[in-house]
Order: C-alpha cells, then structure tokens, then sequence
C-alpha cells in the first residue's frame, strides 16, 4: 500500500465542526467566521456541518498564513488561486511573490524591534542609575 492509501485510511473522509476546533484549538465561532469568509465550504446535513479532507487542509493554511500575519483576504486570494487548473503554477508563483513580500516586511519589523529593545535597554540604565547614584 502506498503512503496516500495509508493515510486516506487514517483520516477520515469528513469532520464535524467539533473534530476541527479540537484539532485546531479553535471555537466553533472561528470555525463559522472563517466559512462566512469564504475559506471554508462545508457540505451540510441538516444543521450539521461536515468539512472535508480539502476545507481541513485549507484551515491548515490559514491557520500558517495567519501566524506569519497575512490577512483573512490575502489568504483567501492565494487558496482561491488553486481553483484555477493550471496545476498549481500561478498558486505557485503568485504566493511566492507574496511569502518573498511578507519577509521583507517581518525583516525590517525586526529591526525595529531589535531597536527599541535597544532604546529601552540604555533607558533603563538611565533610570537605575538615577534610582541608584552611588554606583
């Protein structure tokens, strides 16, 4: 058996909105804003709602996008890129230009930071001396 067969045995071919906010450490609100948003489209079975292995694998992603601070919006553009057929390539290029971007901005956040840091570190000096003058 191959490794796809294997783990399409081990992981379910539906999940309740209970399985994935346990998987995930979510509420269910998130769960239903994010559907609301657009980036998940569970099938439904009266009031139940039923996310496929692809609305998983998508909350995945914006779970990522979201830590490395990417909108709601310019997540769901990149997602909705796969829906093109073209085998991925301008889901591809498309995100890379935007993972390339969003590094830029996290490096030059870094330097801020790494600088205030160094503000704070000379002010707190300042003022311990000024708590302490005998040293």
């Amino acid at each position: 058996m191959n490794q796809s067969a294997e783990i399409a045995e081990i992981v379910p071919r539906v999940f309740t909105i209970s399985d994935l906010s346990s998987e995930f450490e979510l509420t269910t609100r998130t769960l239903r804003f994010y559907e609301t948003r657009g980036l998940l489209e569970p099938r439904r079975r009266g009031q139940t709602r039923l996310y496929s292995r692809r609305d998983r694998a998508r909350l995945k992603l914006v779970l990522q996008g979201k830590r490395v601070g990417f909108s709601l919006t310019d997540i769901k553009e990149m997602l909705d890129l796969y829906d093109l057929k073209d085998g991925q390539a301008t889901q591809l290029r498309v995100s890379l230009k935007r993972f390339k971007e969003r590094i830029g901005d996290l490096e030059r956040q870094k330097i801020d930071v790494e600088e205030a840091i160094t503000d704070l570190n000379r002010t707190c000096q300042i003022v311990e001396g000024m708590l302490d003058p005998g040293s």
